[in-house]
């Protein structure tokens, strides 16, 4: 894993023009996240943080400031990115395995039918989906649609997976099992990921660093370096290290929400 940045946000903001006026959402956003990296986004609701992830997808332009993927500016959707989201958005007149192959009839590939398919098979099966191939969205649980969503995302074996707060919709144990199921994906599909989550937990389980936006229009108020290497299990979430970085984090949260004054120390753990 290089440490040179394959993602670059660059002094970024952002306006939406609603009826009520001109919504600035995001001020001088500055991200870096290395190649091979994964950043989780923390931040209050409304502050900007899925805004974030469509100017990464060129989906969104900045208005002022620039972003970058692999040293090149982003203009327009890139087929190097892929997407994961709350909702699967899973076609229920097609299989799983027809679902999950969807990317690569969309975006132009020199490879075979039989190998796109095999491809399919291949992270059916890394996520625990053998035998469910021929099964239609209905057929399968919260769980495991999302399951299929993931293997969607990374069909094309994109350079960074953008993850919108993916298993946010899921009961506790279910998203507990998808965050192992990620490291092991991670393990054997390596991505640089940029994951949107309200869950502080779920991001120190699964990124090693998290920024923290402010309030709207958002900036990067704080980021924490997450200093567990190599696989991790749920049992790191109950270490002394882990209940430091969680009391942190909502500090800083309460920073954003208005709740703390700036510079105010957190609670020990």
């Amino acid at each position: 894993m290089s440490d040179a940045p394959l993602i670059e946000i660059k002094n970024v903001s952002h306006t939406f023009q609603t009826a009520g006026g001109p919504l600035q959402v995001l001020d001088r956003l500055n991200i870096s996240v290395k190649e091979g990296g994964f950043c989780a986004v923390v931040g209050p609701s409304g502050c900007g943080k899925s805004t974030l992830t469509r100017l990464v997808a060129g989906l969104l332009k900045p208005d002022e400031g620039e972003v970058w993927l692999h040293g090149e500016q982003v203009k327009s959707p890139r087929a190097t990115v892929g997407m994961a989201f709350q909702n699967p958005v899973l076609l229920e007149w097609r299989t799983i395995l027809r679902n999950v192959m969807l990317p690569l009839e969309i975006v132009p590939t020199k490879t075979s039918k039989a190998e796109q398919e095999e491809r399919a098979r291949y992270l059916l099966n890394l996520v625990g989906l053998e035998g469910f191939e021929d099964k239609r969205p209905s057929e399968l649980s919260g769980g495991m649609r999302q399951r299929a969503s993931l293997c969607r995302s990374l069909v094309h074996q994109p350079d960074v997976l953008i993850l919108d707060e993916p298993f946010g919709a899921l009961d506790a144990f279910t998203r507990e099992d998808l965050w192992q199921t990620m490291h092991k994906v991670k393990e054997q599909e390596p991505f640089t990921g940029l994951l949107i989550t309200h869950d502080l937990r779920e991001s120190i389980f699964l990124a090693d660093q998290v920024v923290v936006l402010s309030g709207r229009p958002a900036h990067a108020q704080y980021v924490l370096d997450v200093p567990m290497d190599g696989p991790r299990d749920l049992e790191h979430l109950y270490t002394h290290d882990a209940a430091e970085m969680l009391t942190i984090l909502r500090h800083q949260i309460e920073i954003a929400q208005g709740r703390a004054p700036e510079g105010s120390p957190a609670e020990p753990a």
